[in-house]
């Protein structure tokens, strides 16, 4: 259960960014319940990874899956750029989290 509690995690840390990014566009109510809610189902599912999974292993698993979901989501909703650079770059995050499975 603690790798589906940190990747559940990680996609609630993407929620919360995003609602961060309405409160930029926004700055509606509704937009810091989003962020509020997001990060605090993230830390809770995170706090319950750790029970089971390695303090470093989990922080750097959530933190992947943040860094990808923003940047996907970013790319896809938002507009940033869509090069080569960085689909490359989030390849090799995507490699590290793997590695760090392999090696817990």
């Amino acid at each position: 259960m603690g790798w589906t509690f940190l990747v559940l995690a990680g996609m609630f840390e993407v929620v919360g960014v995003m609602g961060m990014n309405l409160i930029m566009k926004h700055g509606k109510w509704q937009s810091y319940l989003v962020t509020m809610i997001g990060f605090v189902i993230s830390f809770c599912f995170l706090a319950s990874a750790m029970e089971t999974l390695p303090m470093g292993l989990s922080y750097a698993v959530w933190t992947g899956i943040g860094t990808i979901g923003g940047t996907v989501v970013g790319m896809l909703y938002y507009g940033e750029p869509k090069d080569w650079k960085r689909i490359s770059f989030i390849g090799i995050i995507i490699v590290a989290v793997i590695g760090l499975k392999w090696t817990s």
